[in-house]
């Protein structure tokens, strides 16, 4: 027997950085109608919200997205679905963090992460030629993980097919990783959680995901051993096996 509420109609998936719900369409294919992966704000021709924040994201989604439903956030999309969870209890019957941190620049309290230095590059870089700079990040996403070359070809693939997101929203975004501390909200969450990991991960460390399995209070740990970022693209089988045993109980 599932332990998820038998009313949830929805599986929703959120996307990362610099990207759309698109990224999710194999996913959906599997799936079929009763998942949705909807852009974040500011991208596609969703509104951007002010400020910029986690918390502004989450209830933006609670908002437009009414209704019980089981949350699959990645990368940044993760960082919305836990605030998500935390803040809308009452709509999140289960959550699913895939190469997520609560924590995404390493501080020193928290060295499960990237070197500040590093996401300040991309930032000066957006000023300049924001596509390599966005292509660049993307890149990193498949680096040390099998299937690589076809992870990155795939997020190329993609980035662009529902227009260019602006300057000012991927800019917003790199604040947003720079500053967002979401730790006090793990031991918040109240639903199930599988916390889904690629042990190759260079962008959120594997240690990032153990210490979200152990802080929030029903929760799993997943890691494949070979996949890197992106688990849903570089490992689509052990992917959906992980999130169908979970959903299913």
């Amino acid at each position: 027997m599932s332990r998820l509420a038998p009313h949830t109609p929805h599986l929703t998936f959120l996307h990362g950085w610099g990207l759309h719900g698109g990224i999710w369409s194999a996913v959906l294919d599997t799936l079929g109608g009763l998942a949705v992966a909807p852009d974040l704000p500011g991208y596609g021709v969703v509104p951007a919200v002010a400020p910029y924040t986690a918390d502004a994201l989450a209830d933006d989604l609670a908002a437009r997205l009414p209704g019980h439903r089981v949350v699959c956030g990645w990368s940044l999309g993760g960082m919305v679905a836990l605030a998500w969870a935390a803040r809308h209890p009452e709509q999140v019957d289960g959550l699913i963090l895939v190469g997520t941190s609560p924590v995404f620049v390493r501080r020193p309290d928290w060295p499960h992460a990237m070197a500040p230095e590093m996401l300040d590059g991309f930032a000066h870089g957006l000023a300049g030629d924001w596509r390599a700079t966005l292509l660049r990040f993307l890149s990193l996403q498949a680096r040390g993980g099998d299937e690589a070359r076809a992870v990155i070809a795939r997020l190329r693939e993609v980035v662009f097919a529902r227009g260019e997101p602006s300057a000012a929203i991927l800019a917003a975004g790199l604040e947003l990783l720079a500053t967002v501390d979401l730790r006090f909200l793990a031991g918040q969450v109240r639903c199930p959680t599988l916390v889904l990991h690629g042990r190759r991960d260079t962008l959120c460390l594997p240690a990032a995901a153990e210490w979200l399995a152990g802080a929030i209070p029903d929760a799993r740990l997943a890691m494949h051993d070979h996949a890197a970022h992106a688990p849903f693209l570089s490992h689509p089988d052990w992917f959906l096996a992980q999130l169908k045993g979970f959903v299913d109980g």
